[in-house]
């Protein structure tokens, strides 16, 4: 176990060789702390269950690198891809169907996955060869601390490494469902009321 503050580039570039071995990571997004893993190894993804002590009927939402790395991972459209470019990177969690060969332990055998691009530079570096985990950094049913100690008091020598950005006490993501013919509030957490209203009058399909 390895605790890195304000990580280098070769710093981040280690962490990701440790990503590619099936290594457990938590970093900073733009809301809370997250747990990371690489979300097409599938060891990996149970290793993020295990460590957070999760049902599996609960699915773990995804990091992205961009849109083109989002259309890799969740099906989308023309009016979808407009309402991503306006609310991503941001605060937010976009339910969408997910495309084929996505793992279903990683979405606990639904066909829609959650998908993130946090307004943070250190998750858009750790995914920019492949999509990572994005699930609170917490044991489940316990809270998600806002700094690194306090996280690794709770979650313990189970992470490869801790990505330690500061205190962060953003609050949660907002959850839109966009898989059905207008979108949908899931979970309100950090939004923008003006784009919010805006994106729930527009008819997706």
């Amino acid at each position: 176990m390895k605790i890195i503050k304000n990580p280098s580039k070769n710093q981040l570039d280690d962490i990701i060789n440790d990503l590619s071995d099936g290594g457990v990571i938590v970093y900073p997004t733009d809301t809370i702390y997250g747990i990371g893993a690489d979300i097409h190894n599938q060891n990996a993804i149970m290793k993020v269950y295990d460590i957070k002590n999760r049902t599996y009927d609960k699915p773990l939402s995804v990091c992205v690198h961009d849109i083109n790395q989002l259309k890799q991972v969740a099906q989308s459209n023309e009016v979808i891809d407009d309402m991503v470019n306006k609310l991503l990177p941001g605060p937010y969690t976009l339910l969408l169907k997910k495309k084929e060969g996505i793992s279903d332990k990683l979405t606990a055998n639904s066909d829609k996955i959650g998908v993130r691009i946090p307004d943070n530079r250190i998750c858009s570096y750790l995914t920019k060869y492949y999509p990572i985990t994005s699930t609170s950094a917490n044991i489940s049913g316990k809270t998600t601390s806002d700094n690194i100690n306090d996280i690794v008091n709770q979650l313990g020598d189970n992470i490869n490494c801790y990505i330690d950005a500061g205190i962060l006490d953003n609050g949660s993501s907002t959850i839109i469902d966009l898989t059905t013919e207008y979108p949908s509030i899931i979970r309100k957490g950090v939004y923008d009321e003006k784009i919010l209203n805006e994106i729930l009058e527009i008819n997706l399909y």
